[in-house]
């Protein structure tokens, strides 16, 4: 088993969003916005959707690493942290997630 984090993977997209545009995808998808960003997470979602729908285990695992690569870059751009998302997480594990969606819907 590997010992590569969420929180590694996003500290090499804080390293590489301040490499030189030749050098570096990730910056230059950061310079063309949050929307571009998010776009690119939305199709990245969507490849991960027909993945797993198909039932193809590689493809599955492959595009499940895009995504969460384009997850982590929308968050940078959007100036989230993992470590908010994480907090987010655990704030939501003291109740079922009926109760969350719920407390969400009535507030």
């Amino acid at each position: 088993m590997t010992s590569f984090s969420l929180a590694d993977l996003e500290a090499i997209i804080g390293a590489r969003a301040t490499a030189g545009a030749e050098s570096s995808y990730t910056v230059k998808l950061i310079g063309k916005g949050q929307a571009k960003c998010a776009q690119k997470l939305g199709e990245e979602a969507v490849e991960t959707v027909i993945a797993a729908v198909t039932g193809d285990r590689e493809e599955l695992c492959k595009e499940a690493a895009d995504l969460l690569y384009h997850l982590l870059v929308v968050l940078r751009v959007g100036n989230v942290s993992l470590a908010e998302v994480e907090a987010e997480l655990a704030r939501r594990t003291g109740q079922s997630g009926l109760e969350e969606k719920a407390a969400r819907t009535a507030g």
